[in-house]
């Protein structure tokens, strides 16, 4: 049986640690019921109140063959310093007054009726961490896909791989491992912030102008905010699978993209695997397309049905396969 690694903490694991009366930690299981990549990654606390700093290594030390009664000039590695900001995510949640009172529990019905507006975060979440761009939305954070974006002269581009697609092509896709850790890549909170999805119960309040008559109405107001931000500490832990066709990856592989094998691929520019926790992330249809393809091009699988914590996972080479929804989105092609 898998077993999780505990070295690397979860945004569960933080909100716990953080939050002792557990309100906050329960509204983080309800996120990872449906964004299992909150399940995977690390989050840390960031070292400055809007964000996190990070030294990274850019060269390393030269040394030198010395003869005998040979000098040997010192030298020393190069660094550079890369600041990453989080941004901050929230809603508010109104349920009228009389309703929830209907049912004479109305904290249960209000956190069912809220459960809308934390799959709302929980989507824009998602798509944030891979696609987030400040440069065109400076309110929220900087994902992946901006990061590795360059098949040719960027420093990672190492680290994307071209999944085939050919110009003129709308339906394309990417599938990323990722290897999330201190010292590879995490997620950020700021300085002194709380852990995970923040919930304010602001009680009972008078909505103004509820009707577009300027009437009024008793409401329950609820105040969710989530601060986050993503770091890559260093590049060579993330890959990025690029320019998939969907419409021509077959599940007999016969045409598009050969996933097994670019996956394969892509486990082989990683350094190494156990710098922290190593999961593949690729959409509903991929994941189908996948399963097909490795039924059809092997007769013993790589591919297998595990159990993590009691919970069944599919695994490519020992590495856990997650479902991110937000990369079923079309992509621009990488050229």
């Amino acid at each position: 049986m898998a077993a999780l690694s505990v070295a690397n903490p979860t945004l569960l694991d933080l909100a716990k640690a953080t939050d002792p009366d557990g309100r906050i930690a329960s509204v983080v299981e309800i996120l990872n019921e449906t964004n299992e990549i909150l399940q995977d990654m690390t989050w840390l606390e960031g070292n400055l109140p809007t964000g996190h700093r990070t030294t990274v290594r850019t060269g390393l030390p030269a040394p030198t063959w010395r003869k005998m009664y040979g000098g040997v000039q010192p030298n020393k590695g190069t660094t550079a310093q890369v600041t990453d900001n989080c941004g901050m995510l929230e809603a508010y949640a109104e349920v009228d007054k009389a309703l929830a009172d209907l049912n004479g529990n109305a904290a249960a019905y209000r956190l069912l009726e809220d459960r809308a507006h934390i799959e709302g975060i929980n989507q824009e979440l998602a798509e944030t961490l891979f696609f987030g761009n400040e440069g065109t939305e400076p309110e929220a954070f900087t994902g992946l896909a901006p990061r590795y974006n360059a098949l040719t002269s960027a420093n990672n581009s190492d680290n994307v791989i071209n999944g085939g697609a050919a110009g003129g092509q709308t339906d394309i896709t990417s599938i990323w491992l990722c290897v999330w850790g201190p010292s590879t890549g995490h997620g950020i909170i700021p300085k002194g912030s709380t852990a995970g999805l923040q919930v304010r119960d602001l009680g009972e309040v008078t909505v103004e102008n509820v009707d577009g008559s300027n009437g009024r109405m008793q409401a329950y107001r609820t105040h969710y905010r989530f601060d986050a931000g993503l770091t890559i500490r260093d590049w060579r832990y993330f890959v990025r699978i690029a320019n998939i066709d969907k419409s021509t990856t077959l599940a007999t592989a016969a045409t598009g993209a050969v996933l097994p094998d670019l996956m394969f691929d892509a486990i082989e520019r990683i350094p190494n695997l156990s710098a922290g926790r190593a999961v593949f992330y690729m959409s509903r249809y991929m994941r189908t397309r996948l399963r097909q393809q490795t039924a059809a091009l092997v007769k013993n699988s790589t591919l297998t049905i595990e159990q993590v914590g009691g919970v069944p996972v599919m695994m490519f080479h020992g590495i856990p396969i997650r479902r991110v929804d937000a990369l079923a989105a079309d992509e621009s092609l990488l050229s």
